[in-house]
């Protein structure tokens, strides 16, 4: 290519390097290689910007060295050094550089006379209004992030509309079963939930007796999962099967979740007359059939067009569990297949409390910077596989190192949640708060890090790319 001429020719001999190194970045150099010549191609983009403007070789300088700090972050990440990937970038970029310095060393100088005889053409330039990112942080929070009350108000009632309609007709057709109050509980009921409010959860809490059930941590099972809890039967030579309600859900002397969960599949969600439900309640209802979770799917009704509502279905899944003192074990044979007999322990309540404590403790916005993350992993297909449980760990232990969580430094503590996500998907693990044993991302594929990765990288520099 030849890179000589104009100032102009300068720029597009830069754009034309880096549009090729960008549409081949991922062939050749790899997704990782891919991340850091985006922040390298984001770092050269400034420089262009600060020293297009400038009018003498000190101003030129001064302004390069400013913008070659910030390839610095180049260099952020241990891993892409050892692959070799710098050098490549950096090749690229300082040739692209160095011309673009000798292109502007050769222009010339402005005289005052010219600059007053253009009056007009300064004049119609108007001034670009720029968001800080901590402007852009509140206004993504209220209008993407925070839902409006009165979605939440309406999908609330809708899921104790649903949940009032489940338990009478429990107790009219199995008036045996020990069950609890049912009750709303996650994400809509704690003020978590974001984007859109479209999925709700019924707890159905199980009621066992304390002198023939042992409630087993998963560190004391054959599966040494800290997550999978064990119900065990106990007892049985004093009070022989059939006198607890849920031994006809026993396998292998253990209280099987798997069994709970087919049991209320078929009493609930294959025996309600869900139409003359959806009559009563002025919308459809209807289950959702074949998954391994006990779901609910309502659509509005007769109600379309009336205040508040939405053609956006509402997801309400109906959440069998167990409690003993704090402990919160679940049926939810998704997270614990392919053990039938693994009961898993929620670890949502204790998560949810933590923040709640510390944000009361210092007036901070734990829960905010939450929400506002989750908000950007819902929208962004790249970082959707990121879970709820992710985001308020990475939180939570930043809590341990970090005491100013005001409103004020929101954007700070937000930049800094994206600079430890980065290092913990480069580590590969990301340990729960309260059960360090469990890598909350051994779940995630090497790919899905990958795509992560780049976009968290690149958000280093320029985080408006999450907004969009």
């Amino acid at each position: 290519m030849n890179f000589q001429g104009s100032r102009r020719r300068g720029e597009d001999g830069i754009a034309v390097v880096i549009d090729f190194l960008l549409s081949n970045a991922r062939l050749v150099l790899g997704v990782g290689g891919a991340a850091i010549l985006g922040i390298a191609t984001l770092a050269v983009k400034r420089l262009i910007e600060r020293t297009g403007r400038a009018a003498n070789d000190e101003k030129v300088e001064q302004k390069m060295a400013d913008s070659w700090e910030e390839l610095s972050l180049v260099s952020a990440s241990p891993t892409l050094i050892r692959k070799g990937i710098e050098g490549v970038v950096m090749k690229h970029v300082s040739k692209a550089a160095k011309q673009q310095k000798a292109d502007l060393c050769q222009q010339p100088e402005i005289s005052s006379s010219d600059v007053q005889s253009k009056p007009e053409t300064k004049s119609k330039k108007l001034p670009l209004c720029v968001l800080s990112l901590q402007e852009r942080l509140q206004q993504f929070y209220h209008t993407r992030a925070a839902l409006a009350p009165q979605e939440v108000q309406r999908a609330q009632s809708l899921a104790l509309d649903i949940c009032s309609e489940i338990q009478a007709f429990l107790h009219i057709r199995h008036p045996d079963m020990p069950l609890g109050e049912m009750s709303l509980g996650g994400s809509l009921l704690d003020d978590l939930q974001v984007v859109s409010a479209d999925h709700a959860c019924l707890l159905v809490p199980l009621q066992l007796e304390d002198s023939l059930w042992r409630l087993i941590p998963g560190e004391e099972t054959l599966l040494t999962h800290p997550l999978h809890w064990m119900v065990r039967r106990i007892n049985l030579e004093y009070f022989p099967r059939g006198r607890s309600y849920w031994d006809r859900y026993l396998v292998g002397g253990y209280l099987s979740a798997e069994a709970v969960v087919n049991m209320f599949s078929k009493a609930v969600m294959e025996t309600i007359n869900w139409p003359s439900i959806s009559s009563t309640l002025d919308c459809l209802v209807r289950p959702v059939l074949g998954g391994p979770d006990l779901r609910l799917e309502i659509r509005p009704g007769n109600e379309r067009g009336s205040p508040g509502s939405s053609d956006q279905p509402l997801f309400i899944t109906m959440l069998p569990l167990l409690r003993e003192c704090d402990v919160v074990l679940t049926a939810e044979p998704e997270l614990t297949s392919p053990w039938v007999n693994a009961w898993h322990l929620s670890l949502y309540p204790w998560e949810t409390q933590r923040l709640a404590q510390l944000d009361a403790a210092d007036d901070g916005s734990r829960r905010h910077i939450l929400k506002i993350l989750k908000g950007v992993c819902r929208l962004n297909p790249a970082l959707r596989p990121l879970q709820a449980a992710v985001l308020a760990n990475l939180i939570l232990h930043l809590s341990d190192s970090e005491g100013d969580w005001s409103e004020t430094s929101l954007d700070v503590r937000f930049q800094q949640c994206i600079t430890e996500l980065i290092g913990y998907l480069e580590q590969g693990a990301l340990h729960s708060y309260f059960k360090p044993a469990v890598n909350l991302l051994s779940g995630l594929s090497e790919d899905q890090v990958d795509q992560m990765g780049f976009m968290l990288y690149c958000a280093v520099t320029e985080p408006e790319i999450l907004f969009i």
